[in-house]
């Protein structure tokens, strides 16, 4: 049966034989009647420019798979970009001391909206689309065959997010024996215990891997303060490389208590350290008029743009939190501060740290300039799959 075909309304066909993904409404000449998850052909004057996947309840209604007419998307198709991805994963990483990381990167890996994370011997999924959930048991055969190893699948669909990632729905088994509540992994020879039912995202930060390493490779000796410490990522790093003390601060008690639980994985003891149960802030200030002062801070808080109206107030608010946090660093210091915040560009977010040191009276040196891991490709036509930044700069 031939694949219904959707004619497209304006001159979009050149960016999408480029590479370009999505697909949304208003690209089209008419939106169809169609299931979620129908394979579709997007073509321009009758030739044929790509297929994909529709989904009507979002304004991405198609996300392209293939820009090869004579591909079919079925489960071998699955398989071959699972098989790919892992592929270039085994190529690019050493993952001697690692065994979590991001399998499938949506876009950046040729299958959009789908994001599967390794876990040691679990898996998790999240689906972004609701057209992907017709070929859910398409992708999961794909990652059983791919992985053999995996033990068991966790869900975690979000498919009325569109392109967004924020709060995370509560994961459910998908497939095979079911996840501990607190699973260890290890990244970089470090131990962390993973709620993979309940933690953000798919319950870690996977994205930060290479940047913990290098605060861990940064803070010998050092007083570090991280923000947004989550279940303490940056904080056991800060540790493990010897500094001189860690203070974590996070408005979610129970990531605190992991945090305490994930330094005593790793031999490290949580009484030497400090755990503040507070709106990041509110805590700045206190620490602030307590006179305290460090030579790491480290800020790492969540999206500040959920739509395009919001990026001069994300910028603004970015320019305001690396000011106060200014005012705990010390001369000499490091300041490791991120965005991931993907409409908010490098370019954008290194603005909002210069007003930042402009209004706080300091000078910054640009010393570390990042982005995501080889595991978060982004592709050269989809820009907006690079949203990670992470800077350090050293105040002097």
């Amino acid at each position: 049966m031939a694949n219904i075909k959707l004619p497209l309304a304006k001159d979009l066909a050149r960016h999408l034989r480029a590479g370009h993904p999505w697909v949304f409404k208003q690209a089209l000449a008419q939106l169809p009647k169609l299931p979620a998850g129908a394979i579709v052909d997007v073509v321009d004057r009758g030739h044929f420019v790509a297929r994909g996947y529709f989904d009507p309840r979002s304004a991405i209604c198609v996300r392209l798979l293939t820009r090869i007419e004579s591909e079919v998307i079925d489960g071998a198709f699955f398989r071959r970009r699972v098989a790919r991805a892992l592929a270039m994963r085994n190529e690019l990483l050493d993952r001697r001391d690692t065994d979590a990381l991001r399998l499938l990167h949506g876009e950046g890996d040729g299958l959009p909206g789908v994001i599967i994370d390794l876990y040691a011997q679990w898996a998790v999924v999240k689906l972004y689309s609701a057209g992907l959930v017709p070929h859910r048991d398409a992708i999961l055969a794909a990652l059983r065959a791919a992985v053999p190893e995996v033990r068991g699948i966790v869900g975690r669909d979000e498919p009325d997010r569109g392109d967004e990632e924020g709060e995370t729905a509560p994961g459910r088994m998908l497939w095979g024996e079911a996840a501990p509540e607190e699973l260890p992994i290890r990244e970089n020879g470090a131990r962390f215990l993973v709620d993979l039912y309940r933690g953000q995202k798919t319950g870690f930060f996977l994205d930060q891997r290479d940047n913990r390493r290098l605060v861990r490779d940064l803070a010998s000796g050092r007083e570090v303060l991280n923000c947004y410490s989550y279940t303490g990522g940056f904080s056991v790093n800060a540790a493990l490389g010897a500094a001189k003390q860690v203070t974590s601060v996070d408005l979610d008690v129970d990531a605190l208590a992991l945090c305490r639980r994930n330094f005593k994985e790793n031999g490290l003891s949580a009484e030497a350290h400090d755990f503040i149960a507070s709106d990041v802030p509110q805590a700045i200030k206190s620490l602030v008029g307590q006179g305290r002062a460090f030579d790491m801070v480290i800020l790492d808080p969540p999206a500040f743009a959920k739509s395009q109206k919001a990026i001069d107030a994300a910028v603004a608010g970015y320019a305001g939190l690396n000011r106060t946090a200014l005012a705990l660093l010390r001369e000499g210091g490091l300041l490791c501060t991120a965005s991931c915040t993907a409409r908010v560009s490098a370019e954008q977010f290194l603005e909002a740290v210069k007003e930042a040191a402009y209004k706080a009276e300091v000078d910054l040196q640009l010393v570390h300039q990042r982005f995501q891991p080889p595991d978060h490709p982004v592709l050269t036509q989809f820009p907006q799959g690079r949203y990670l930044k992470f800077f350090v700069l050293r105040r002097v």
